[in-house]
């Protein structure tokens, strides 16, 4: 009877100990689902982000004759960045700075910015009407230029939220700065690529004008050489029959 007595409170305890551990289990694995879900719902967010700055991006190389323009939709609030660099003009010989003009409108046909004579330009705006952006290129030279142009419109939203906004919205703002800082920098190194292709085909340009002015000056040379060797012969000639006679 006694060690009944002494058994009992100890199968009292194990059991106080096992419910202890069974609910420290739940909490465990209550944590871990909440952890999975918060990192799904980061993930779903970085994803909506990534989709987000690849729809609004655009960017194009083309050869304008005299005019060409394009179109952009863009929405109410959007920052929007766009630049352009003239690569290179038609033309072996041609090595003058040549720009070309570019008017940006909005949907109602307001005038946003106006670029004159320029070989390159980079510039940002704030949408304050939704709707179709035109930026027109104008080629005032009597040269085909290669132009390279890029675009892009920054807006981040997020709908559908299953979370209260005091617990997402810090998150969504870091977000959208990583994301801006993000295509600031894609847009520096696409800025600075068309500048060094630029340059690359400036000082190729230079270079073979410098090739044929080197070819062209030993021809003329050559040319004058043997011309002074005709003359001096000719002279001597004269003299020996002068001298002859």
């Amino acid at each position: 009877m006694h060690q009944k007595d002494s058994w009992g409170p100890i199968c009292d305890k194990k059991n106080e100990w096992g419910s202890v551990r069974q609910v420290g289990e739940k909490s465990i694995f209550y944590f871990l689902e909440e952890g999975i879900k918060m990192r799904l719902s980061i993930a779903a967010v970085a994803a909506a982000v990534i989709m987000a700055s690849v729809g609004g991006a655009f960017g194009i190389r083309f050869v304008i004759d005299r005019e060409e323009c394009f179109s952009h939709k863009v929405e109410y609030g959007d920052t929007v960045h766009f630049s352009f660099v003239v690569i290179k003009a038609e033309g072996s010989w041609h090595y003058s700075e040549d720009g070309v003009d570019l008017v940006v409108k909005g949907p109602n046909g307001e005038q946003i910015h106006d670029v004159r004579d320029k070989t390159s330009e980079k510039h940002e705006f704030l949408a304050y009407h939704q709707g179709v952006y035109r930026f027109c290129f104008t080629n005032k030279s009597p040269y085909h230029e290669t132009i390279d142009f890029d675009v892009h419109a920054g807006h981040f939203t997020y709908h559908d939220e299953h979370a209260k906004d005091e617990h997402f919205k810090p998150l969504f703002e870091h977000i959208g700065k990583l994301e801006e800082a993000l295509y600031n920098v894609q847009f520096e190194q696409h800025w600075l690529e068309a500048q060094t292709d630029r340059q690359a085909i400036v000082n190729e340009g230079m270079s073979r004008r410098a090739i044929h002015k080197a070819i062209y000056e030993s021809i003329a040379l050559i040319g004058a050489s043997l011309l002074q060797v005709y003359i001096l012969r000719r002279l001597f000639e004269r003299k020996l029959g002068a001298s002859r006679v």
